[in-house]
Parts: structure tokens; C-alpha cells; sequence
């Protein structure tokens, strides 16, 4: 009898718990089985592992072999476990040292001639191996994305038979390197591009230095899209854990992940016509979906009001949290979700409600009927509100002058974060109860305006909050250590519903 332990690790969300691949060998007619809970991918690997050993020049062992994937409870899926799989059976069989195996952990999908091929889901096995104190071999398309985990020991290799004689010690193989940033950066759009609209180029400052959710309504043409997709060029590099934790999620995200461009904040703008499960993330196993995608950067929905309620509504919880759990039936997986919401939206159905041409003739039920399709608890989540105006032709003149540039405006967004960070350790969109009771003192003349715009406004608590978070930023841009009057009358002002949304 023979009998190997191989360590490996699953992919359970952003998670990787560990995985023992046990493989035992005993009498009887020659077969092998794998237990353990595994998938169709993981029970068919018994065919490409058979191959791969006897193309390496192995002996596949005519016995009885019993594969055990243990904890036994929990799914498998993939061709992940090929290579542990493999090496657990030439270790079984006396054909590598068992002991070798000890301290590390392996992943990687194996073809018929041996060949090790990239799997997903490397970087979170990487750091999971790490906190472990264990090292991780990993197949070497795998390796770009393995070496971002830089304190972690992460080596590769190319086929089976390389993996075997690497057991050696870790000098035998060669360690993951990190992928050379690529020369051509895709382009950030420049907010010197927009011309006029100096209100929503405020809001749109406000939004990033305070990491505020925006809600921009006008009619088509003024320059909605336009500013949103100039908020990622305001916002300061995203720091390593925040890289890494975006950079897991797009891991396992099954649609590619590109290890050059790792420390650019991401952008989501997904089409009004996705579904909730698009935006939430679903699947068997459960993948991440837009929001999550989205984590640590920006997500823009255009089309407000074109969506799908129940998409819509899937928003609340992760505005909330900063999370997103997503149930099965056989099985859940809980994914980050910390996104800054930008959405647009026209202020009625033809698009020119409240323009001094006059062209929109809906009527005051029909625009009612159109904003009514975005729910009270959603918009109340929103911190800025802005209704945009349609600019005038001679704003648009080439010779106009340009406003300031997004390197200008950034500085400005890094100063008021920095102070935010020092005050709270967190962004002002994120502060709890205690930390408004702490951050967004205001004296008597601010509190009675407070209450005043709130009873007029018909301001929930939630909203009254955001108005504060919104407030403290407006402060933190212009260097007060206090919230003023002005302050608070700026932020109460992006708070005002729009006029068309009331007739």
C-alpha cells in the first residue's frame, strides 16, 4: 500500500480554503476514483493526469487508487487539482519523495502531453498560501499574475516533469516574475475636455474627493457621460490592497485579467439592458458580477430609468456595505462590492423637460410615471443629485476657455483625502454613526439649517447623514477644520430634487 498527501487550495469567491489531496494506493483490480464532492471537471482529470504521466516517462500504477479531496464538504470544480492529483499518485507510488511535497502547495491544469496550463483564481491561492507560511507552485502562464503577491514565495513551472524535479528545493525552479507595465497605458480622459458646466465639474470634485455616489440628470447632450467618465483620471492611485483585493476578484471573475494593468482603478459601464444577475454576479460556481467587478473604482449606469427595477434594487445592500453575497442553491459565495456609484439619467421620457426651448411635451403624470421607476430607498442612497442644463452653442466654441485639468483637480481630491484619512482612517462616504458624531460637528446656525432643509426637503435620516458626509467633504476641499454655514448650504443644495421631478 502507498498512501501521499498533496496540499492545494479551492476557489469559494474571493476565498481559497485549502484542499488536501489525498491518494491512496491498495490491491485489487486497477482503477482510480476520485471522492470528495469534485465537479464533471475535476472527476474527468483522472483521464488527463493518466496521460500526463505516462507522456512524462512515469509509470501510471496498475492498482486501485482511491483520490480523496478532503474537506469533503466542500464543492471542487476545475481542472485546478490536476498537478496535486498527479504528484499525489507518483508520490503514492514511490516515484518522487513524499517528503518533498511537505511546504508547498500546487495548482494547475494539465494536458495529455504533460503540459501545465494556466488555471483562475491563482492570486487569492497565492496570498492564502502565504498567511500559511507555505510556498505555491503554479504553471507558468500563471506566474504575472502569482508574482503580485510580492511576499509571497510563488514559483513555476512549465510541464509536469518540470514540476518533479523542482520538488527538489525551491532553487530548482524558477521564481514568478511580475509582468513589465505595459508602455501603453490606456488613456485617462482629461476633465479639460469639458467645457462649461462648472456646477457638475464641482459635484463631480466633490464626488471624488469624498468617494460620493452621483446622480446626474439632464437632457441628452449636456455632457453627462462626458464628466463621468472623467471621475477615474480625479481619483488617486489605487493603493496595494486595494489593487489586490480588485485584482483577486477579476481572478476569478472567469473573464481574463490582465497583470500589467493591475494598479488602474477599474471602470464599469455595463448597457441599461443587463440583467441582476449581471450586476449582482451568479453562476454555478457563483462568479462576480458587475458591482463586484467594479470594486475599488468606478460603476456608471447611463439610462437610470431604462433598467430593470429589479436590478436597480440589487444596488442597495452593496451601496450599503461595500458587499455582496450571492445564494445558490448549492452553494453562496460573499464578494467586495466597495464601488462608487455614478448613474445618469434625462429628467423626462423625450429628454428635454425644464430646456428654455420648450421642445418636451410630456406631460407632469408621464414624468412622474418616469422617475417613479427609481425607488425612494435607492435614490436616498445617492449622496449628490445634480440636474444638468443643455450648454449653449457658444460655450462650445473651440477658442472657449478650457477648465482645469484633471491633473490640477486631483491634487485638490488627495489633499481632502489625505485629511480624511488622518481624521477618520476612512473616506467620508464610508463614516458610521460614531464617526459623524466625531468628523461633522455643526454649531447652532448649521443645526437649525439643518433641520429647517430637512423638514422642507422631507429629508429622511439617511439623507440628513449623507447631506453631513457631503458637507464634511465640501470642508475638507477648502482646508476648514469645521463644517460652516456654506459648507452645509452647498451640500443640502445637490440634495434638491429637480423641479421637472415634482410637477
Amino acid at each position: 500500500m502507498g498512501l501521499a498527501l498533496v496540499h492545494s487550495r479551492a476557489r469559494a469567491g474571493v476565498a481559497a480554503p485549502p484542499v488536501q489531496v489525498e491518494v491512496h494506493l491498495s490491491g485489487g483490480l486497477p482503477s482510480t476514483q476520485i471522492v470528495g464532492l469534485p465537479a464533471a471537471a475535476v472527476r474527468e482529470s483522472r483521464d488527463r493526469v493518466r496521460a500526463a504521466i505516462l507522456c512524462a516517462q512515469f509509470e501510471y500504477p496498475q492498482r486501485r487508487i482511491t483520490i480523496n479531496l478532503a474537506p469533503a464538504d466542500l464543492p471542487k470544480d476545475g481542472g485546478r487539482f490536476d498537478l496535486p492529483i498527479a504528484l499525489g499518485i507518483l508520490a503514492a507510488s514511490g516515484q518522487i519523495d513524499r517528503e518533498a511535497l511537505a511546504g508547498c502547495e500546487f495548482l494547475g491544469e494539465l494536458g495529455l502531453t504533460g503540459e501545465l496550463r494556466p488555471v483562475d483564481g491563482v492570486l487569492p491561492a497565492v496570498l492564502a498560501a502565504a498567511r500559511d507560511g507555505r510556498r505555491l507552485v503554479v504553471p507558468a502562464g500563471s506566474g504575472a499574475e502569482a508574482a503580485l503577491a510580492r511576499e509571497a514565495e510563488a514559483y513555476v513551472a512549465r510541464t509536469l516533469l518540470e514540476a518533479c524535479a523542482g520538488l527538489g528545493g525551491p532553487a530548482a525552479l524558477p521564481r514568478a516574475e511580475a509582468a513589465m507595465a505595459c508602455a501603453a497605458q490606456v488613456p485617462v480622459p482629461d476633465l479639460a475636455d469639458v467645457r462649461g458646466q462648472a456646477q457638475a465639474r464641482r459635484a463631480l470634485e466633490i464626488a471624488a474627493a469624498g468617494g460620493h455616489h452621483l446622480l446626474m440628470s439632464g437632457p441628452p447632450g449636456c455632457g453627462k457621460t462626458l464628466l463621468a467618465s472623467r471621475l477615474p483620471g480625479l481619483l488617486p492611485e489605487a493603493s496595494e490592497p486595494e489593487a489586490l483585493e480588485t485584482a483577486a476578484v477579476a481572478s476569478i471573475s472567469g473573464r481574463g485579467f490582465d497583470p500589467q494593468r493591475w494598479r488602474q482603478r477599474p471602470w464599469r459601464a455595463p448597457h441599461h439592458g443587463a440583467s441582476a444577475v449581471a450586476l449582482a454576479g451568479g453562476g454555478s460556481p457563483p462568479r462576480p458580477g458587475e458591482i463586484s467587478l467594479a470594486h475599488n473604482g468606478v460603476l456608471f449606469l447611463d439610462e437610470l430609468p431604462e433598467w430593470s427595477r429589479a436590478a436597480l434594487e440589487v444596488l442597495r445592500e452593496p451601496l450599503e456595505s461595500g458587499r455582496i453575497t450571492v445564494a445558490r442553491a448549492g452553494r453562496s459565495a460573499e464578494f467586495p462590492a466597495r464601488f462608487q456609484l455614478v448613474a445618469a439619467m434625462n429628467p423626462c421620457p423625450c429628454g428635454w423637460a425644464g430646456d428654455p426651448s420648450a421642445r418636451c411635451r410630456c406631460t407632469p403624470d408621464r414624468i412622474r410615471q418616469y422617475w417613479s421607476r427609481l425607488s425612494g430607498p435607492l435614490l436616498d442612497r445617492i449622496d449628490l443629485h445634480l440636474a444638468m442644463a443643455r450648454l449653449p452653442p457658444r460655450a462650445l466654441r473651440a477658442d472657449a476657455p478650457a477648465g482645469e485639468s484633471s491633473a490640477t483637480v486631483r491634487e485638490r481630491v488627495v489633499a481632502a483625502q489625505a485629511r480624511q484619512r488622518a481624521r477618520a482612517g476612512q473616506l467620508n462616504a464610508r463614516l458610521d454613526n460614531a464617526g459623524l458624531a466625531a468628523s461633522c460637528r455643526l454649531d447652532d446656525a448649521g443645526q437649525q439649517l439643518l433641520e429647517q432643509a430637512g423638514e422642507r426637503l422631507q429629508l429622511t435620516a439617511r439623507s440628513l447623514h449623507r447631506v453631513l458626509r457631503v458637507a464634511r467633504t465640501i470642508a475638507d476641499l477648502a482646508g476648514a477644520d469645521r463644517i460652516a454655514t456654506a459648507h452645509l448650504a452647498e451640500a443640502l443644495g445637490y440634495r434638491a430634487p429637480p423641479a421637472c421631478a415634482t410637477r
